[in-house]
């Protein structure tokens, strides 16, 4: 912060803040049909959304205020090995091409709103669903946490709150304001809230993202001196000029890779694709997302420009909000803030909701209250995105930003160890299930060892997410080495606990579940109530 508070920055954020407040509320009558109160309606949109609004909400999930700050802020404080974020999203979307529209034909036609509702149907274990559940929500709550961590960056360069000496309540307001109406408006309109406010914050974010690559780089003296002064602080720190240091293209690839394997295991993205009201809705979102690449790629230039900029923060999340404030006009500096901002909003409440499902669907009705109706799991599952929001407030104002990082980086290490079962259950059912469980939970224990295991000039405990692979002698991705042990291991049991002919569960899909459209789901569900049909397979 260049001193004092941006008056004019400070009024463009605050207006901006309140139409995304007041469309937050308006979005419960948004395509509202149904009944409201189901999870179904509440909690994914009716799934009922079209092409256009399923790829602004799942860039909404993908995008967020986290990546707008952090991304950059990698190349400006590690060099160019923060460019890791652009190929592992290239290598994402043929990946999810494969196996979205399967997991929305499965779960559209049994219903299932999570992927643990999915994991249970189709191995018939409430044990691996339990597992997938506490995982996705162990993963989402530090996700959370550093939303609002991009929000508090926001509002320390603008000078709102207050200095370090300032009274914590008189500091912190702006955050449990902001906190509060995210809270209120996600509690009353569920998953319609982020849906309709995404338009505004990706509209934001190419604007601000356009305008930044064009304009810094006149006002620094173009992109060949952008490059240079980067090239020249890269060298003079060791950190492999604009190129990533060869003892590190090991890390650079396995951390891309594995990051693009984790990327659609969390419980907010397979949220935001179920609200989809079609099969083929999904297959075009996934064709258009490729857009955002472009976007992160120009976004993650802002590190270089940072360096040129000479900026000079203390805490690199701060880098760029910086840079836009020391080279905006103060208006469009309040523009650029509010796209931050927003891209906080959009994530928090699906993730919020996500978490509150997985509780709601694997926890509380699978294992508390069997019988509860689907207004009472509404219900649950409305006060769980509370609860969710709250321990991801204390969080970041009880604990250091970057132990808030840390164990960001434990999530995708976390969350990946759930991709046997669901991905590798959307194409067959030869694993078994109590071989996925003992994989899932070497890999959770593995990755979790390792990272506490890694240090760093200021952490002597999960100061990265890197670490050597066992047997290779290279630096990998923790979360990409166990998530292999966790397929060894389960492919290795599966045969033992095969030839010992354990009970393997019952599976309740069928074959033709996956690639199942709307218009024939429908029709399956409406022949389960003629005379004499028989009931579709209930997966609970």
């Amino acid at each position: 912060m260049t001193g004092g508070v941006n008056v004019v920055a400070l009024a463009v954020f605050a207006l901006f803040f309140l139409l995304v407040t007041v469309m937050g509320f308006l979005a419960a009558r948004w395509r509202k049909s149904g009944d409201e109160h189901t999870l179904d309606e509440w909690g994914l949109g009716g799934r009922s959304f079209g092409t256009w609004i399923t790829w602004f909400l799942l860039g909404g999930d993908v995008y967020t205020a986290y990546t707008f700050v952090a991304v950059p802020a990698a190349i400006y404080a590690a060099g160019a090995a923060g460019f890791f974020a652009v190929p592992y999203t290239i290598l994402v979307y043929p990946l999810i091409f494969t196996f979205l529209p399967r997991l929305w034909s499965v779960c559209h036609r049994h219903g299932y709103v999570t992927t643990a509702d999915f994991v249970r149907g189709r191995f018939g274990s409430k044990g691996l669903s339990l597992a997938v559940a506490f995982t996705g929500i162990l993963a989402t709550m530090p996700y959370i946490a550093l939303q609002l961590v991009g929000i508090q960056a926001v509002l320390d360069v603008l000078g709102v709150g207050g200095g370090e000496n300032t009274n914590w309540f008189v500091k912190d307001l702006p955050l449990l304001i902001a906190f509060g109406v995210l809270a209120a408006y996600t509690y009353s309109s569920g998953l319609r809230a982020p849906a309709m406010i995404a338009f505004v914050k990706d509209a934001l974010i190419y604007v601000v993202i356009v305008v930044a690559i064009i304009y810094i780089p006149i006002k620094l003296g173009g992109f060949d001196h952008v490059f240079a002064q980067a090239s020249q602080k890269y060298a003079a720190a060791g950190a492999g000029g604009l190129l990533p240091p060869a003892g590190g293209r090991w890390t650079y690839a396995t951390l891309a890779l594995g990051s693009a394997m984790a990327m659609f295991m969390y419980p907010h993205s397979i949220t935001a694709t179920l609200s989809s009201r079609s099969r083929e809705v999904i297959r075009r979102s996934t064709t258009v997302m490729p857009l955002y690449t472009l976007m992160l790629g120009l976004l993650a230039l802002l590190g270089f420009m940072a360096i040129a900029a000479g900026v000079k923060v203390t805490n690199g999340q701060l880098a760029i909000p910086q840079l836009f404030e020391d080279m905006f006009p103060s208006w469009f500096a309040g523009v650029a803030f509010a796209a931050i901002g927003i891209g906080a909003l959009v994530p928090a409440a699906i993730m919020s909701i996500a978490a509150a499902n997985l509780f709601t669907r694997n926890i509380y009705k699978d294992f508390i209250r069997p019988d509860a109706t689907p207004q009472q799991e509404t219900k649950v599952s409305k006060l769980v995105s509370l609860l969710v929001k709250v321990g991801a407030l204390v969080f970041v104002l009880t604990m250091d930003k970057t132990v808030a990082i840390n164990f960001q980086l434990l999530g995708g290490i976390w969350i990946l160890q759930t991709f046997p079962a669901l991905v590798g259950g959307l194409f067959t059912r030869w694993f078994h299930r109590w071989a996925l469980l003992a994989g899932w939970a070497v890999g959770m224990v593995y990755g979790t060892l390792a990272a506490y295991g890694v240090s760093s000039p200021t952490q002597e405990h999960f100061g990265g997410s890197s670490a050597a692979i066992p047997g290779i002698g290279r630096t990998g991705y923790i979360g990409l080495t166990a998530c292999v042990l966790n397929v060894a291991l389960t492919v290795v049991l599966t045969f033992v606990l095969k030839a010992a002919k354990a009970p393997e569960g019952i599976d309740a899909t069928a074959p033709g579940d996956y690639t199942a459209d709307a218009a024939e789901t429908e029709a399956v569900s409406a022949s389960a109530f003629r005379p004499g049909a028989s009931p579709a397979p209930n997966p609970s």
